[in-house]
């Protein structure tokens, strides 16, 4: 079955309090949304909190989004937008004659965003208002190469024009929304003189300084600001808005750079439409060389800024030219709105397995999605195989996207073959899904597929298909069916064989055979062996969206925007509940310290359950009648042995998991940290050793990055006292903590040892204990090996822990306040050095729960044939079917 799966942005007034929640009616044009806010004017101003509509608010702006888009689409473009800090979600540009025509739509849709929790940075500009005003005044306009000259008369009106627009559009989203704002008029853009000579008092962006934007947006304020720049001098200088807009992007590196417009995108004058879609890698040359008769001077210079632009953005960054009104359709539908602008990737064709410039990485890309238990010795074959084979593969330099299509077979349908596609994250991010599938089209315009029929991505496929047929849970799809006849026979075929029309060449039927066959090789007893799934409907993960377009009229046949919701970036995606084979009860034995005996558990009612003194005795006893499914280790270091060997005497094969450190060393035992070791290997093993909690939070924060650093990480390490245990000791005495933070083992405690012989590098750790109960923060300095920036980094951890549900990646600072008492690690920060030579990451996590007990009951789960999240508390990230503790 062939799966597809993703792997898939200082104040002249203070903030302004929002007044009360009102609603406005047509906060999008005809039926989008029949209805939203209906406007409610109060009669005296209210004050509130920042907070206020944190919660009822935002709900209520979700289900209205919804009646533009799936619920689905919704969440998941929320969750990716809110991945970022908040000033990088988007820089909206507003032209003034949006301001003065239009004001309505843009304060109901700026509003909009607000609500749901997103703080665009809007840069506005005033110019048909000048003009009207200049003129108005009897004052002659000059331009040169179309750049207004600005003159001291001019520059004073323009001043207090900006100041006066600025004002109207706050005043509309406070007045109207209860938005909080701040208009910030000056601080921000430093510019020198375009040309003093030529363009009198008219400036280029040399500077921008954030701290103004983030101190708005952590007020939670809608910065406000005007296209006006001060020389370091102080002289105000009149700039250019779109120029600010882009110099804004290019401190910021938002996800989206929005130019508001009334004609609503791009306009081809040929075909009188607007453009949907323009992927400049691929289409830029084509569009400046003149052979395009609708591209025009002014579209020329406009494409020539996006361009340039983009090449200072990460290639997640887009550019959309939309009419205010469509803001919503463009940023949480898959549809979008108006044109949109993106790098893309150039594509290689490639005929033999000879020609690939890689062979490794080749096989890494067809193995990174898959979970049976040999897939890299089936995609060894595979690749094998195809040295015989007539194929075409495509794919970028990175291999981040890749199709491998077989011509048709000598017996059976006369259409080509999709034999296997895999994308990544950024692949989907950067529209290399629909460059790979038209570059597909163009080469065989007859092509067949299947995918599963709860695949994640099904919606995308049926877009590029002409047909599909579904039988027994799989899909067939095809476009490019010469006649009736053939489709008929295809559908015959379909029907009698499945997929099993495709014969050997199809990748994820041979990683579907491999499957069963080892899970035969494991037992037969489905109650003792885990199953494994190779389709891609694992867990969604919430921060993974493809970046394509629906087109403006042929909706059915042409790209889609939408998500890749299955984890091939993720080499290790976890086990779910497909692969639970194991529903029995498990009979587990707690080994804990003595002060217990005779106390009730607390916080557990299923039935009485006392602590009782066992000896060792007692132990193998238990073990010879295998009386016992699982021992659960909770004891000091140094002190589990006898208990072990006791266990071990016996020959029984119960599952062992000891918390301690005593045998993190031991090659024999397995190491039990699921995100990062092969989850494979702990669903067969019987002796677990489970991480230490200051252990599990730094080698989640800089596994991802080790093959890009250069030499030894640093981890900082604050644990609460908890992480001292019970027996008292300065070091959990509350009166000497208070006001204070306690260095100890300077240098090799266990776990420094721990991290560095798991992550297989040498790993600088010096812990501490603070005054705090339990939760322990890292600060983590990784030297890189080459400059890189905070958005590629961040990706990177987004990639590698896509679909794990307790890790989650943010773009803030983590703080223990928020994981205490939670059953994840939050990985976030990722702030490079303004040399570009370190990063520090930072990750937070409750050293009680996923430091010690979560995780332990997820080796238990995983090792005992159970869903491995059985018994720990998660929540639904939307409707994708993705979770999160």
């Amino acid at each position: 079955m062939l799966s597809f799966c993703s792997s898939a942005a200082k104040a002249a007034r203070g903030c302004r309090p929002p007044k009360g929640y009102k609603s406005r009616s047509s906060l999008l044009p005809g039926p989008i949304l029949p209805t939203a806010y209906a406007i409610s004017r109060p009669s005296r101003r209210s004050y509130a909190s920042p907070t206020d509509f944190s919660s009822s608010t935002r709900g209520t702006v979700i289900q209205l989004l919804n009646q533009i888009s799936s619920k689905r689409e919704v969440q998941q473009y929320l969750n990716y937008f809110t991945s970022v800090s908040q000033q990088q979600f988007a820089v909206i540009k507003v032209g003034g004659a949006i301001i003065s025509d239009h004001l309505g739509s843009l304060a109901s849709a700026l509003a909009f965003l607000n609500h749901v929790g997103l703080y665009p940075v809007v840069i506005h500009g005033a110019g048909p208002q000048l003009n009207e005003m200049l003129r108005a005044k009897g004052i002659e306009e000059r331009w040169h190469e179309g750049i207004r000259i600005t003159d001291n008369e001019t520059l004073t009106l323009a001043r207090s024009l900006f100041m006066e627009q600025n004002l109207k559009l706050t005043n509309a989203l406070e007045d109207m929304y209860g938005v909080r704002t701040r208009p910030i008029t000056s601080g921000v853009f430093t510019a020198d003189f375009l040309d003093k000579q030529r363009y009198d008092l008219v400036g280029k962006i040399t500077h921008v300084d954030k701290r103004p934007i983030e101190s708005a947006i952590r007020a939670r304020c809608l910065p406000i600001l005007p296209s006006m720049a001060e020389t370091p001098e102080g002289q105000i200088l009149n700039v250019n808005a779109d120029a600010a807009a882009a110099e804004m992007a290019k401190a910021l590196q938002p996800l989206k750079i929005v130019y508001l417009s009334e004609s609503g995108g791009l306009f081809n004058a040929e075909k009188k439409e607007i453009i949907s879609a323009i992927n400049l890698d691929e289409e830029y040359e084509s569009l400046m060389d003149g052979s395009k008769t609708w591209v025009k001077h002014g579209t020329k210079s406009k494409l020539r800024e996006f361009n340039d632009l983009l090449q200072h953005l990460p290639r997640s960054s887009s550019i959309a030219v939309i009419h205010p009104a469509d803001l919503q359709k463009e940023l949480f539908t898959d549809t979008g709105a108006g044109t949109l602008v993106r790098r893309g990737q150039k594509l290689n064709v490639t005929k033999k397995i000879s020609d690939f410039n890689d062979i490794e990485l080749l096989k890494q890309t067809l193995v990174r999605d898959r979970e049976a238990l040999d897939a890299r010795q089936t995609v060894e074959r595979y690749v094998d195989s195809l040295k015989e084979k007539e194929f075409t593969a495509f794919h970028d330099d990175g291999m981040e996207g890749l199709a491998i299509v077989l011509p048709p077979q000598k017996e059976g349908p006369q259409l080509a073959q999709l034999a296997t596609l895999t994308l990544s994250r950024a692949a989907w991010l950067t529209n290399l899904s629909d460059n790979l599938f038209a570059a597909i089209k163009k080469d065989f315009p007859n092509l067949m597929w299947t995918v599963k029929q709860d695949d994640e991505n099904l919606t995308w496929f049926f877009d590029k298909a002409d047909g599909s047929l579904t039988r027994d849970g799989e899909v067939l799809f095809w476009y490019g069916a010469d006649n009736g006849e053939e489709v008929r026979a295809l559908m015959v075929e379909f029907n009698k064989h499945g997929r099993d029309i495709f014969g050997n060449i199809n990748l994820e039927s041979n990683l579907a055979k491999a499957a069963r066959r080892a899970g035969e090789i494991l037992g037969g007893n489905a109650q003792q062996k885990r199953a494994y799934s190779t389709n891609g409907a694992l867990p969604s993960s919430p921060n993974v969206l493809q970046s394509s377009r629906h087109g403006r009229s042929r909706q059915s046949l042409l790209s889609g925007r939408s998500y890749a919701t299955a984890s091939t970036t993720n080499p290790n995606p976890p086990f779910g509940v497909k692969n639970a084979t194991n529903s029995a009860p498990a009979k587990v034995a707690l080994i804990g310290i003595r002060e217990l005996a005779g106390q009730k558990l607390k916080g557990y009612s299923k039935r009485d359950t006392t602590y009782e003194n066992l000896t060792h005795d007692d132990v193998r006893r238990m073990a010879e009648k295998s009386s016992i499914d699982v021992w659960v280790m909770a004891l000091p270091n140094g002190v589990a042995k006898p208990w072990v060997d006791a266990i071990d005497e016996t020959g029984s094969d119960s599952l062992i998991v000891d918390l301690s450190a005593d045998y993190r060393f031991h090659s024999s035992w397995t190491y039990g940290l699921p995100e990062l070791i092969d989850r494979s290997l702990l669903a067969s093993a019987k002796r677990i050793s489970n991480p230490g909690c200051y252990a599990t939070a730094a080698q989640l924060g800089i596994a991802p990055l080790l093959p890009f650093t250069s030499s030894s990480p640093t981890v900082f390490g604050v644990s609460g006292y908890s992480g001292a245990g019970t027996k008292p000791s300065p070091k959990n005495d509350v009166d000497n903590l208070a006001d204070n933070i306690i260095p100890y083992s300077l240098t090799d405690h266990i776990h420094e040892r721990e991290i560095s012989v798991q992550l297989g590098r040498d790993v600088a750790f010096i812990p501490h204990v603070a005054a705090w109960f339990q939760g322990i923060h890292h600060t983590i300095s990784i030297p890189l090996a080459q400059p890189m920036t905070s958005r590629d980094i961040r990706n990177i951890y987004q990639d590698r822990y896509s679909g794990e549900p307790l890790v989650k990646i943010i773009g803030d600072i983590p703080s223990v306040k928020n994981v205490s008492g939670t059953h994840g690690v939050e990985i976030g920060g990722f702030q490079v050095h303004s040399g570009g030579g370190r990063v520090v990451v930072c990750a937070t996590i409750d050293n009680l729960l996923k430091g010690a007990a979560t995780q332990c009951l997820q080796n238990m789960n995983l090792a005992m044939g159970y869903a491995e999240f059985e018994g720990i508390p998660l929540r639904e990230m939307g409707s994708g079917g993705g979770m999160s503790f």
